[in-house]
């Protein structure tokens, strides 16, 4: 991130944020429930023009450094922000700072070439093409990434590219994918059998197997999770990212700040959600005199809704602190709590919200159904809740041992 993020005081912070803010429920809430419903190319010249606004208005690629053509905030600062825009599906989007897309743009400027830089990060910063990450495989445990069957061979200034991967998010309509594959199988460093290559999309031998079905919705453009097959697929041995082996290195770089900005956008789900929940219990009601929101239940759940959100944004601002402060490594821990305390508290706020609106909460007719759908992976992607609770306790257990 751009040390401009220092220099920017306190009152700056919060004028940039309540100008997200304003912009997000003045153009985004009215119309992004319906923009969600529609075919991806029916919405796309939408959310081009709301892109155009927010560059006229000097808020585009908020975490990227002053030096790329970013707003250059800190991984605290973006969070918050990230926050902002979690309230609406399509916040992160339209402002150019969405995952994967995100990540893709951390790791080319870190690790990228110049000719890479010019090829795939110029256009991606400037909101032109999107891309995908291809990691997850469909005959190996997720929650294990060094177990893995995808190849990349090198022979003849190329690697041939062979295996299969899915929930390859935001592959259709992309146009590159970066692909973690073995490039040397038989290092007795596991850490170090992997790279990260960049596939263009229309290369020969990557073919999309489908768009997989979440709880129904199989999703399209950038709402998608594509199963993908690499048969005998070539690229040029120079569309490597970073030195051969170092796939996971790279790929740690953006965890930390990454699930600071997932967990923030959480958050900011719950607020929307929060806000829907309140909003219709204080409108609906139950019997003559009787509104939904008199009920106790209703009243607990929004007092322990509040609370759950008050902890989650205290937590994750504390981590983001220490990792703009001293570094993600002398965060880890903490990286790992938050990502499964934060979306355990998605989940009972989603749910609580759902509950609450009754038959309503389960139609496509508000946010609420979408959210759970898509949202119920947020304790599995990145690593399930469980992993990060082992290793928590793991090293907690270290100080106790003589």
């Amino acid at each position: 991130m751009s040390n401009h993020s220092e220099s920017l005081s306190q009152q700056v912070i919060f004028d940039i944020l309540e100008k997200i803010k304003n912009f997000v429920e003045v153009r985004l809430f009215p119309i992004d429930h319906a923009l969600l419903k529609m075919k991806w190319e029916d919405a796309l010249p939408k959310l081009n023009a709301l892109r155009e606004e927010v560059k006229v208005q000097g808020l585009w690629c908020p975490q990227v450094p002053v030096s790329y053509g970013g707003m250059g905030l800190n991984t605290k600062q973006f969070g918050m922000v990230s926050e902002i825009l979690g309230m609406s599906p399509i916040g992160h989007y339209v402002f150019n700072c969405q995952a994967p897309d995100a990540g893709n743009m951390e790791i080319l400027m870190e690790f990228g070439t110049a000719q890479q830089k010019e090829k795939f990060l110029k256009p991606l910063l400037e909101g032109k093409i999107r891309s995908c990450f291809s990691m997850t495989e469909p005959n190996n445990a997720g929650s294990n990434p060094l177990l893995m069957s995808t190849t990349a061979i090198r022979e003849n200034g190329e690697y041939t590219i062979n295996g299969d991967k899915w929930f390859t998010s935001s592959a259709d309509g992309a146009s590159f994918a970066i692909v973690m594959a073995l490039t040397d199988e038989s290092n007795p460093n596991p850490y170090q059998r992997a790279s990260q290559i960049i596939v263009p999309m229309n290369t020969n031998g990557l073919n999309i197997v489908r768009n997989i079905p979440i709880m129904g919705d199989e999703g399209y453009g950038y709402f998608s999770h594509s199963e993908i097959r690499y048969k005998n697929c070539k690229v040029i041995v120079d569309n490597i990212l970073g030195s051969e082996g170092a796939g996971f290195a790279i790929a740690q770089t953006r965890l930390g700040p990454g699930r600071i900005h997932h967990c923030m956008r959480w958050i900011g789900i719950c607020e929307r959600a929060f806000s829907m929940m309140c909003t219709y219990v204080s409108k609906r009601t139950i019997s003559p005199g009787l509104m939904l929101s008199d009920k106790q239940t209703i009243q607990n759940w929004i007092a322990e809704s509040r609370a759950d959100i008050y902890a989650a944004r205290l937590m994750v601002l504390d981590v983001a602190d220490k990792i703009d402060t001293f570094g993600q490594n002398k965060a880890k821990i903490e990286i790992s709590m938050i990502k499964y305390f934060v979306a355990n508290v998605l989940n009972k706020v989603l749910d609580r919200a759902i509950q609450a609106h009754g038959a309503l909460g389960i139609t496509d007719d508000t946010l609420l159904s979408w959210w759970f759908r898509h949202e119920r992976g947020a304790r599995i992607y990145d690593g399930p809740d469980e992993v990060h609770k082992s290793r928590v306790a793991k090293e907690i257990l270290k100080g106790f041992q003589s």
